[in-house]
């Protein structure tokens, strides 16, 4: 004997299947066979409802019910298509969401729900501030994937398929880059390179003396822009920028069409799909800039890498300590049959790691100069831990002793939970998929966790306007907010961010140093905005003035 198994509020033929339940001998294993077969991404919230008889609590019901049964993802509602504002002709929501996304995601959460549909010039995406929705859309599987090809990813104009961030999960380089680009930022690899993120970051001090000698002021992003190019250049293919010779020293060219790039890659995202193939224009333009770029990165990659310096092993975990620097390590690395990089997977890694690694470090490394300036006496106390670890203006620090103090790990943490520098991760629903609270995503749509929202969703945060350091205290916390998906500054699952461990070893180095030197004040004339063109959160116009130091609290008796 047949059952008909439906979802929504009445049968239809595109969400209706039949299926015989006669050698079925539990409730659970009936959920889990039909929650696959209509991709519910919790198949253990499955509840049944009979239209005549209403909630159908056993598998006895379930058996004994002739007319059609609903499946609900919870137990009062039916399953739903996610609710939005209403589009305008053309446009879309765009007027709804922009020139505030941020704030304006907030208010659609909490007008429509979790999850919510837009329209921008002809793209449909839905977003989500729920971490338990956010944690399945991250998890590469049957469900959702990374498919940046499809061009309505907000990614598809950068959609190179030879490189791990850019390419599809599907690729066939994806699996190979994944191979060999991690080992390259593993912990004991950032450790090796820990001296020259230092280097970097003490390369600055000529400036900010100046600047504090001359009592003026700095636009934050345009310096951290230019630390965040000057660390990855050096770490990645072991060259100097020179970024901080003078006040006046422009950003290196390639680092200049790095933003050029990732600015009109965004801007072109956000227009009508024909848009982008203009011959002419914005379009044009970034197709010359992605050229150039690339010349420029192939130059410095030959020039870098140890041609005669010999193979790699990844099988040797000190194998990343014989290269003179990331690039050069994808070099010269192989695996165990062997093989290497081919080099146009090389080149494209290489490219992307350096492009993703040093816009994401300078819009983090602004906001953590903000929340010093912003919220008061977390300066203080950083330069009161730096104390009580040895700071001295002049000692090595090592990638051990920087993530072992306590409130430099807390104060970056709380900064990327307030003011989180990404937005932009999306997923690619490989079949339609029920997601947790009944809503309907069609096959094909694009999902994107909003991180910011969810970093701040007051459902699962105390007080989550507040900047506070002291949440992250105790024992434990980030990584069960992790595992809840409450906190993913760095996304989670299979494509998560690789170069996490770089960015907080260049994050905590360059604050330990500038706050040990300096203390900085907010010279900020208005309100704070950030650039929503981007792709990035970063602050346009912060500024702060330095002072430099000439006395320095006593350690404390006790670390805390």
């Amino acid at each position: 004997m047949l059952n008909e198994f439906f979802i929504g509020a009445t049968p239809s033929a595109s969400h209706s299947q039949k299926l015989d339940i006669s050698s079925f001998s539990s409730l659970q294993s009936l959920k889990s066979n039909l929650g696959k077969l209509f991709a519910f991404a919790d198949v253990e919230s499955l509840h049944f409802h009979s239209p005549e008889i209403g909630p159908l609590d056993s598998l006895e019901a379930i058996k004994s019910t002739t007319s059609p049964i609903e499946i609900r993802s919870t137990q009062y509602a039916s399953v739903i298509s996610p609710p939005g504002p209403r589009p305008l002709p053309v446009v879309g929501n765009h007027y709804e969401i922009y020139p505030d996304p941020l704030g304006n995601y907030d208010r659609l959460f909490a007008r429509y729900g979790p999850v919510i549909k837009t329209t921008n010039m002809g793209t449909t995406i839905f977003h989500t501030n729920s971490p338990e929705i956010s944690r399945h859309v991250l998890r590469e599987g049957e469900l959702f994937t990374k498919l940046t090809s499809d061009p309505s990813h907000p990614l598809y104009y950068m959609r190179e398929q030879t490189a791990l961030f850019t390419c599809d999960s599907d690729s066939p380089a994806f699996q190979m880059a994944h191979k060999f680009v991690p080992p390259a930022m593993s912990p004991r690899a950032m450790a090796h390179h820990a001296p020259l993120v230092q280097d970097a970051a003490r390369s600055m001090f000529n400036i900010l003396d100046e600047l504090s000698d001359k009592k003026l002021a700095f636009n934050v992003y345009q310096y951290m822009f230019k630390m965040g190019g000057q660390v990855i250049w050096r770490v990645v293919v072991g060259q100097d920028l020179e970024h901080f010779k003078s006040l006046s020293t422009p950003p290196a060219v390639v680092i200049r069409l790095f933003g050029e790039y990732l600015k009109l890659m965004k801007k072109t995202s956000l227009r009508p799909k024909w848009y982008g193939s203009l011959p002419f224009g914005e379009p044009a333009r970034l197709r010359e800039v992605k050229r150039l770029l690339w010349e420029n990165v192939e130059k410095a990659l030959n020039e870098c890498v140890v041609k005669d310096g010999g193979p790699l092993s990844l099988q040797d975990p000190a194998a990343s300590l014989k290269a003179s620097c990331i690039a050069d390590f994808l070099y010269r690395a192989r695996g165990e049959k062997g093989e290497g990089l081919p080099p146009d997977i090389l080149l494209a890694n290489v490219v992307v790691l350096l492009g993703a690694g040093f816009t994401t470090s300078a819009s983090l490394l602004s906001w953590c100069i903000y929340s010093l300036v912003k919220y008061p006496g977390n300066q203080e106390r950083l330069l009161q831990e730096l104390i009580d670890n040895g700071a001295d203006g002049k000692r090595t620090w090592t990638h051990d002793e920087l993530h072992s103090m306590k409130f430099l790990d807390c104060f970056v943490k709380e900064t990327q939970r307030m003011h989180s520098p990404s937005f932009q991760t999306a997923r690619n629903a490989k079949k339609d998929v029920v997601l947790p609270g009944g809503y309907l995503i069609p096959a094909g749509s694009i999902v994107i966790p909003c991180f910011p929202s969810i970093h701040k969703n007051p459902e699962h945060w105390e007080n989550p306007a507040r900047f506070d350091p002291d949440r992250w205290i105790p024992e434990g916390t980030a990584g069960k907010a992790a595992r809840k998906g409450l906190y993913t500054p760095f996304a989670a699952g299979g494509r998560g961010c690789v170069g996490f461990n770089l960015a907080l070893l260049e994050v905590k180095m360059v604050l330990a140093e500038l706050v040990y030197r300096y203390h900085f004040d907010d010279s900020s004339t208005e309100a704070v905005v950030y650039d929503p063109e981007f792709l990035v959160v970063r602050p346009l116009n912060l500024y702060t003035s330095p002072t430099r130091r000439s006395e320095w609290p006593s350690p404390s008796t006790s670390k805390e």
